[in-house]
């Protein structure tokens, strides 16, 4: 599957925000958003904010970079979360909140959801007792997403554990960080979702 190989940190700055696409680097001074806070290229410092359709499109890339999605994906879960009855948007952001690789990545596992989904694609992650290998898997309220035991000595997920903290756990997530172990405990809100995404944008470009 295609994916997105160069430098992460001028995605951010195209965004204009923290994407957090490249782990601890990204809460240290080294971040790019830190050094140089504007879009990347010659003309980056004297850029407008976008408007109209400029600024749905760019709200749509914003997500899809955070979660790591490439369009084909991304325009599925509209038309899935489309079809569901509730509000779109917020049903949109729950199925990418649902992603396995993402789960990973809140429950502290990994540092990066890029990293999360390595680790799931490898192998090293169980749901409910079972290898489950797609990063794109919905998880499900009740069940247990684990590291394999014989992956818990990597120093990559020790390291990633131990910073975790200082990241915080969405309220839908329960970890037992002894145990390697994290409960799916509900279904993540709109309201569990604390970064700046405005998701009737996205809604509003697909619905034209």
């Amino acid at each position: 599957m295609a994916r997105y190989t160069n430098a992460a940190c001028k995605l951010c700055r195209r965004e204009g925000m923290k994407l957090y696409l490249k782990g601890e680097r990204c809460f240290k001074d080294k971040c790019a958003m830190e050094r140089r806070p504007f879009p990347p290229g010659q003309h980056g410092q004297r850029s407008r904010p976008p408007i109209g359709y400029a600024a749905q499109l760019r709200e749509k890339e914003k997500v899809k970079r955070i979660y790591g999605v490439l369009e084909r994906q991304f325009r599925k879960y509209y038309e899935i979360a489309s079809r569901k009855k509730g509000v779109t948007g917020e049903i949109l952001l729950a199925m990418l909140e649902r992603r396995l690789d993402n789960v990973v990545y809140r429950l502290g596992f990994a540092s990066s959801r890029r990293q999360a989904r390595q680790l799931v694609n490898h192998g090293h992650i169980l749901v409910n007792s079972r290898k489950v290998d797609i990063a794109s898997f919905q998880v499900k309220e009740g069940q247990e997403i684990q590291v394999r035991e014989k992956s818990r000595k990597n120093p990559f997920i020790e390291e990633s554990v131990k910073t975790a903290k200082g990241r915080g756990l969405p309220e839908w997530l329960e970890l037992n960080p002894e145990e390697f172990k994290g409960v799916v405990k509900a279904m993540p809100k709109r309201s569990d979702i604390a970064m700046d995404i405005q998701e009737q944008l996205i809604i509003e470009l697909y619905s034209k």
